[in-house]
C-alpha cells in the first residue's frame, strides 16, 4: 500500500532538519559508547525513548557514576515540554485510533512539531500524517546517526579529543535556540535556570535533582500562565 502523499511531504521538508539531527546524534553516539553502551543498545535506547535532549541527559548522568533511577528521572525532568507540546497537537490527533495516537506521539519532536505549524502558518495543508512523516525522517536520522557514533566510537581513541563535551552543549543550545519564541517564553525559562542555579550554588542537592526540580517548576509556570505551545 503506498505512503500517503501527506506522510511523503512532511519526509520531504523535515530533510534539513533531519541532517541536523544527525550531526548531534553521531555526538550523543560517542558519548554513548563512553558511557558503555554498543551500537545495538543505543539503537534500542534510541527507538524506544526517541528523545534527544533526555538521552543526553540520562547517558552523561550515566558516565558521570549516577545510578539508572537518577538519570532515568533527569531525562523526565528535562522532557516534561512534551507534554504540552503533544497536548497541542489535539486536533491533529482527535478521532484517531489509539495506535495512531500512540505512533504520532512517539514520533513527535522539537523539530517536526515545529515544522507542522510553520507549514500551517504558510497556509499549506499539513495533518496527522504530515506530522507522522516528518517525525519518522527525525527518527530514522537520529536511529541511524547515533548507533554510527557508538559503533565506530572504538576506531577513536580519546573522542574527548575532538571536542566531545563541547558536543553535549552545543546540541542543548542548538535544541534550546529553536524552541526560543520569544518573549512569551523568558519567564518559564527564566524560573527553570534560576532555580537549577539557586540549588547547586545554594546547596548540595545532586545535580540531577536540581534539573528535575528547574523542570518541573518551569513547566508549571507555562502551564498556570497559560503559554499556549
Amino acid at each position: 500500500m503506498p505512503l500517503p502523499a501527506e506522510f511523503r511531504q512532511g519526509l520531504r521538508d523535515i530533510a534539513p532538519l533531519a541532517l541536523g539531527v544527525a550531526l548531534y546524534g553521531l555526538a550523543f553516539g560517542l558519548l554513548a559508547a563512553q558511557a558503555g553502551m554498543d551500537g545495538l543498545q543505543t539503537g534500542i535506547m534510541g527507538a524506544t525513548v526517541f528523545t534527544g535532549s533526555a538521552q543526553f541527559v540520562a547517558v552523561e548522568r550515566l558516565a558521570a557514576g549516577a545510578t539508572a533511577l537518577t538519570a532515568l528521572v533527569a531525562g523526565i525532568a528535562l522532557n516534561l515540554r512534551m507534554v504540552l507540546i503533544t497536548a497541542s497537537l489535539r486536533d491533529v490527533l482527535a478521532g484517531q485510533p489509539f495506535w495512531k495516537v500512540a505512533l504520532g506521539v512517539h514520533l513527535t519532536t522539537d523539530e517536526s512539531w515545529a515544522l507542522l505549524h510553520a507549514t500551517r502558518a504558510a497556509g499549506r495543508p499539513a495533518g496527522y500524517w504530515y506530522l507522522v512523516g516528518a517525525g519518522f525522517g527525525v527518527f530514522a536520522a537520529w536511529i541511524a546517526a547515533t548507533v554510527a557514533g557508538a559503533s565506530f566510537a572504538h576506531s577513536i581513541p580519546e573522542p574527548r579529543a575532538l571536542g566531545i563535551d563541547f558536543a553535549f552543549a552545543a546540541a542543548f543550545i542548538a535544541i534550546l535556540r529553536g524552541l526560543w519564541r520569544g518573549r512569551r517564553d523568558a519567564a518559564p525559562w527564566l524560573v527553570a535556570a534560576a532555580t537549577v542555579v539557586a540549588l547547586r550554588l545554594g546547596t548540595t542537592l545532586e545535580p540531577s535533582w536540581a534539573l528535575v526540580a528547574g523542570g518541573v517548576l518551569g513547566a508549571a509556570v507555562a502551564a498556570f500562565g497559560g503559554r499556549d505551545v
